[in-house]
């Protein structure tokens, strides 16, 4: 099962009720949204993270601040409130693409935008925590954590296939292969701001 399929069944039923309520939509409405957005986080942090370099940076952000425990209560995580984590995790995985992700997300479930700007912060820590908590128990090195991405990366545009230019774009900032240049800007604005941002 990949980590989005476990996601997936974890934010089912009763936390799948707490998100939608944190997000002001019915309980299927929410879980459509779920369904959505979770590929979409997902594959941001596959096209981030490719590369050596960018594997790397990855690997020392999970181990600094995403073990996975989040995941081990959920009910308490998603009643909290606070989404500065999540916040600071798109501000560095979506950058200047977040509107757009967030339009793909409405548009694939029907919810406005104020509802899908609420949804991401609460499941961006999730997926940094199944990874995580992935890389811990498999013992995962940079290269591993990589292969491991890019097979979630394809699991998202299965899941998502209404979204496969977003998808695509997000895995690839040009659309066309990911090269150096890719790595260098996209690996050091999303996992150097992971790095620094709890010194």
């Amino acid at each position: 099962m990949s980590l989005l399929d476990m996601l997936q069944d974890q934010l089912s039923g009763e936390p799948a009720a707490q998100v939608s309520q944190r997000i002001g939509v019915d309980q299927a409405a929410g879980q459509k949204a779920i369904g959505a957005a979770l590929p979409a986080l997902m594959a941001a942090l596959a096209g981030n993270a490719r590369g050596k370099e960018g594997a790397s940076k990855l690997a020392q952000a999970l181990d600094k601040d995403h073990d996975g425990s989040i995941l081990d209560d959920l009910p308490a995580f998603l009643s909290r409130g606070d989404t500065r984590d999540g916040e600071s995790i798109l501000k560095h995985a979506l950058g200047a693409r977040r509107p757009a992700v967030e339009s793909e997300v409405a548009k694939q479930t029907g919810l406005d935008l104020k509802s899908v700007s609420g949804l991401l912060p609460l499941l961006a820590p999730l997926v940094m925590g199944a990874l995580g908590r992935q890389k811990q128990q498999q013992g995962l090195d940079p290269g591993g954590l990589s292969s491991m991405l890019a097979g979630e990366g394809n699991r998202a545009k299965e899941m998502a296939p209404g979204a496969l230019g977003l998808l695509g774009s997000l895995l690839d900032d040009e659309g066309d292969g990911l090269d150096a240049g890719d790595v260098a800007d996209a690996g050091k604005r999303f996992l150097g701001g992971l790095m620094g941002r709890r010194k």
